[in-house]
């Protein structure tokens, strides 16, 4: 019943993508057109299971669905660059509140409703051709991840798309009704992820694929989020109108013991799936596609066609481009050195290059300060604040193109020399020398507002000092890139890197919090927590330092865990392990904690020198948890009455 020109009913594709299996992503082979005929064949059948593993490129690496899952939550708010697809979601930036026409929340809606019908077809038309359960399981499982998305999102939505209740839609419509919560779940993404348990292999077909663990994780996530719902402390409402009971009769009860029991099975058979020895090996842009990272939007730099892009060119910031990690990487190219040890002769010690730690600037994102000071408050024992930011840019002046390469030497602050590579600007780890900051005046010499020590070389930004314009980058999902190591590379050309979707590390979050509402088994809350907790006590590599650094803190991070774990324990703990990933709204949507953390903030202003920090207010209301059907899909609905309409949109919209 949703409005699907026959045409596009499997996406608007550039290409189909075939299943033979390669080093990075899966092969592609071009169409000129993909439609609901090509279903007449066992080609096109399985042709369509990795049209839907290119789907995920569609929302993960996108920017714009960063801040639909972050803006607006204790993790991010707007930067000075930010428009309105940034500032309204976070509810403090003086633009239109959240409405049906606000961009990112429409994207989900927008996104996967082609993709379902795909999978509806390869669904319903696999067994007539013969194609393994093996294989029409993979298209289970992206059926349910996307329901499970949508249901997450908006509340019940359609699970007849116009030709019956999960069968593939071969018509336009122009007329829709959703389907209750309970109906979503019970009918739709649980049985299918139940089949692809049993079903999909113990090791993934192709590099990259669906495995029975994948299938597990998200089962035990829907579970999870399911009991929550049924349970609805907080008394949040929901849409279309929908009783908090089972239509299986369970209880919420049931389904946090049968989230704990799946993620232990997940835990104890991983099949090809482990955690990594280090947070920093989990992230460190070599090591992509390692063990830990379980599903991912996959990109390549080796090929125009291949990687949906040019990944030599100049990044489209759209999708199917990865580019999220621009959206909280600030303009560090105006930081200023001098050329002179005795006179301000301006120079430019950092450049953009593809690199990790640097990129391409955009300036719409930022981490309040309570992200620093609070959620990273332990930045010696625990590794993740360091494997997750930029709080060190060194000069890169001695690369191609920036006119300084003969130059070996710049001055900074205090008139102080800093060699190549050496630290030009650094975020300190606390305020404790907040009142020894100065913050110099004079000709160029505080080029973005940081200030000076006695005896420092390099420029300084206090946490209480973060600012809409100038804070700590992303390290972790930054760009990484292989093919110009001696020069600057292409830093303004979408990620080459795949974009991680899930995590065998989860298995341990999705155990520990239903273990917190009730659930029981051999390992308890804290045990699942202190396993995530002792991996991040180990070091092996300093990027504050750009320097090998061997340390063992697990001792004294299981040392620090407290006794009795709570919810917003875990909270705290999933923000640390994921920060900058995607998880953040939804994790606050599924606790009903969000309008209380997210309630509040502060960051300092837009401008250079702003570091007074600011109080925002957010005005986060129940029927905020769900949003808002996209304008466009009402609009699309024309054999729909105004009041009908009014009706299939959630309330407060």
């Amino acid at each position: 019943m949703i409005k699907i020109n026959k045409k596009i009913v499997l996406g608007i594709l550039v290409s189909s993508l075939a299943l033979s299996s390669c080093n990075e992503i899966l092969d592609e082979q071009p169409r000129s057109g993909y439609t609901v005929d090509y279903f007449n064949s066992a080609d096109g059948v399985t042709s369509g299971v990795t049209s839907l593993y290119r789907s995920l490129r569609l929302l993960y690496g996108n920017g714009y669905y960063m801040s639909a899952t972050q803006n607006g939550t204790d993790e991010a708010t707007w930067a000075q660059s930010a428009d309105g697809n940034f500032k309204d979601l976070d509810m403090t930036g003086g633009a239109t509140a959240i409405n049906s026409s606000t961009f990112p929340t429409s994207m989900v809606w927008g996104s996967v409703f082609p993709y379902i019908n795909t999978a509806n077809g390869i669904i319903e038309r696999g067994p007539k051709f013969s194609i393994a359960e093996s294989l029409v399981s993979e298209a289970r499982f992206f059926r349910s991840f996307y329901y499970f998305q949508l249901v997450q999102t908006y509340g019940g939505v359609p699970l007849d798309l116009g030709s019956g209740e999960l069968a593939l839609n071969i018509s336009p419509t122009t007329l829709s009704k959703r389907n209750t919560v309970p109906e979503v779940y019970t009918r739709g993404i649980f049985p299918d992820l139940l089949k692809a348990v049993n079903n999909l292999p113990a090791s993934p077909r192709v590099t990259g694929g669906v495995t029975k663990n994948v299938a597990r994780l998200f089962l035990a996530k829907a579970y999870l989020t399911y009991g929550w719902w049924l349970q609805n402390p907080n008394n949040i409402p929901t849409y279309p109108d929908a009783a908090r009971t089972d239509p299986d009769g369970h209880n919420a009860q049931w389904y946090f013991q049968q989230a704990y029991d799946i993620a232990l099975q997940g835990i104890n058979t991983p099949g090809s799936y482990a955690l990594q020895p280090t947070y920093y090996d989990v992230n460190e842009g070599s090591k992509d596609r390692n063990s830990e990272q379980m599903l991912y939007a996959d990109h390549t730099a080796s090929s125009v066609f291949y990687n949906e892009s040019d990944p030599v060119g100049f990044g489209s910031g759209w999708a199917p481009d990865n580019f999220a990690a621009w959206m909280q990487t600030w303009n560090y190219t105006n930081i200023k050195s001098s050329k002179s040890a005795t006179s301000w002769t301006p120079a430019s010690p950092i450049t953009r290059e593809a690199a990790q730690s640097l990129g391409r600037p955009w300036v719409r994102m930022a981490p309040p300060i309570g992200v620093i000071k609070n959620t990273f408050a332990d930045k010696t024992n625990d590794s993740r604040y360091d494997g997750t930011f930029v709080t060190t840019y060194r000069g890169n002046w001695q690369k191609t193109g920036t006119g300084l390469e003969s130059t070996t030497t710049l001055y900074n602050a205090n008139n102080l020399p800093v060699p190549v590579g050496g630290a030009i600007l650094s975020f300190l780890d606390d305020d404790s020398q907040l009142s020894n900051i100065v913050y110099p005046s004079g000709s160029g010499q505080n080029s973005v507002g940081a200030g000076v020590l006695p005896g420092r070389a390099d420029w300084v930004i206090s946490p209480n000092g973060i600012s809409r314009i100038v804070y700590p980058g992303l390290w972790k999902i930054g760009t990484y890139r292989t093919d110009d190591p001696n020069g600057l590379g292409y830093p303004n050309a979408g990620l080459t890197r795949p974009f991680p979707v899930a995590k065998f590390s989860e298995f341990y979050f999705i155990a520990a919090e239903a273990a917190v509402k009730g659930a029981s088994g051999a390992m308890s809350a804290r045990d699942l927590i202190n396993v995530i907790r002792a991996r991040a006590g180990k070091w092996r590599f300093s990027n504050k330092n750009n320097a090998t650094y061997i340390a063992d803190n697990s001792a004294a991070m299981i040392a620090a865990t407290p006794a009795t774990i709570t919810i917003d324990y875990i909270l705290a703990e999933r923000s640390r392990e994921y920060y900058g990933e995607f998880y953040r709204w939804f994790d606050l949507v599924r606790t009903q904690k969000w309008a209380e953390y997210g309630a509040t903030y502060q960051i300092g202003g837009t401008a250079y020198g702003n570091h007074t920090p600011q109080t925002f207010t957010r005005n986060i209301q129940a029927y905020h948890y769900l949003r808002p059907i996209p304008q466009g899909q009402l609009d699309a609905m024309s054999d729909m009455s105004a009041a009908d309409k009014a009706k299939y949109q959630n309330p407060g919209y």
